[in-house]
């Protein structure tokens, strides 16, 4: 039973709802603020996994081709236009979901939101182990973050917030069910790699939370699914050819 990607969509649900009902009694200070920490807690999460990176050629060349490659298929406008559907879904439920943001803000605020919910090294990662071994931990641990940041998001952006928990659903119950097949195929090392390029993600994420940099996180998902063979490669391949 998918009892850890059960219980992160929850969450989120949960949290984004709760952000709609409280949104009104707290100060703008308050949400703001606490948004600045939890991009934080987003770059430290980013890091911890960045220094698990076992073959920094590898994990590079994947970030970089991959991003490229995101950015040559317009993936990131294709999930901000995913995005404003889903806003434009939800607004008759919860009006005034933009709040005091301009549209631009908003989009680029909700495609933070869906990257940083839906495609994070920890939830991919997680999925897969609770498939593979039952270990439900990685994902409990992620959703009590989830439920305060999904709650602080949906101050700011409203009820789509809860919304974003589909389609995280949907892909962590397709890599849960997958997990029998993708696990075994791995390596540590290439798990590790693996883990490190979420953390690449999760620190990007970080800077567009604190709106330090708007880096292109949609257009870096890609390089998650690249560096698995890239990784392998290197090791298989490269490795023995340069020692």
């Amino acid at each position: 039973m998918p009892l850890g990607v059960i219980v992160n969509t929850v969450s989120i649900a949960a949290g984004g709802i709760a952000g709609v009902l409280i949104k009104e009694r707290l100060s703008a200070a308050f949400k703001e603020n606490l948004s600045m920490v939890f991009g934080v807690c987003s770059m430290g999460m980013g890091i911890s996994s960045i220094v698990l990176m076992e073959n920094m050629p590898a994990v590079i060349f994947s970030i970089v081709v991959g991003t490229a490659f995101g950015l040559a298929v317009r993936l990131g406008d294709r999930l901000e236009q995913g995005a404003g559907l889903m806003q434009r879904a939800v607004s008759g439920l919860f009006r005034g979901s933009t709040g005091t943001l301009s549209e631009k803000e908003f989009m680029e605020t909700l495609v933070t939101v869906i990257v940083l919910f839906c495609a994070s090294g920890t939830g991919i990662y997680g999925s897969i182990v609770s498939g593979m071994t039952g270990d439900h931990s990685i994902l409990i641990a992620k959703s009590v973050l989830d439920l305060f940041t999904a709650l602080i998001f949906a101050c700011v952006l409203g009820g789509v917030v809860s919304f974003v928990a589909i389609p995280q659903l949907v892909i962590f119950l397709a890599l849960f069910a997958c997990a029998g097949v993708i696990y075994p195929l791995t390596t540590p090392s290439m798990v590790n790699d693996f883990k490190a390029a979420g953390g690449f993600l999760m620190l990007a994420t970080g800077f567009r939370m604190i709106k330090v940099k708007m880096f292109p996180t949609a257009d870096m998902i890609p390089s998650m699914v690249l560096v698995f063979p890239v990784s392998w490669l290197w090791t298989t391949c490269i490795l023995p050819v340069l020692s």
